[in-house]
């Protein structure tokens, strides 16, 4: 097994985890799938699925338990990011948005912010634009970018 940190995705919703996969084999960095279920277990052996029991924020408990400096843990959760930054793992949203100290109080801000907007007004459409090939191509850069900054602890 390789030693030094892993990459740990919040694998429910995760439009990225082959770009991740192959990207973390590049760098022979172990991966970590954690979800609730329904998600196919990879054959490449650097590749971990751990499946935690339904409920609420059981992933995210699970990754902001193990997630540390050296590690990198791709997620669209916003306060399970700002627990893992606080741990100094380095953090990118499946876009290849990094969040980090500099930046995690305004994203958690408008996120807290846009849900009591949609919460009092419930006519109010949710969600933002599609998924596109730029935000992959973005991921697969920052990721890379990510990688090699953690492994330089």
């Amino acid at each position: 097994m390789p030693e030094g940190g892993a990459v740990y995705i919040d694998a429910d919703a995760c439009p990225v985890k082959a770009e991740a996969e192959r990207v973390a084999t590049r760098h022979q960095m172990r991966m970590v799938l954690v979800s609730n279920g329904g998600i196919r277990p990879s054959a490449n052996p650097l590749v971990e699925s751990v499946f935690v029991p339904d409920g609420p924020d059981e992933a995210d408990k699970w990754i902001a338990d193990r997630a540390t400096a050296g590690d990198v843990v791709v997620t669209g959760d916003i306060p399970l990011a700002a627990k893992c930054v606080a741990t100094g793992a380095r953090v990118l949203k499946p876009n290849g948005e990094e969040l980090h100290e500099r930046n995690i109080g305004q994203v958690l801000a408008t996120r807290d912010l846009m849900s009591d907007l949609r919460s009092a007004d419930p006519f109010r459409q949710g969600g933002g634009r599609p998924f596109s090939k730029a935000d992959r191509s973005r991921f697969l850069e920052a990721l890379e970018r990510v990688i090699r900054q953690a492994r330089a602890l």
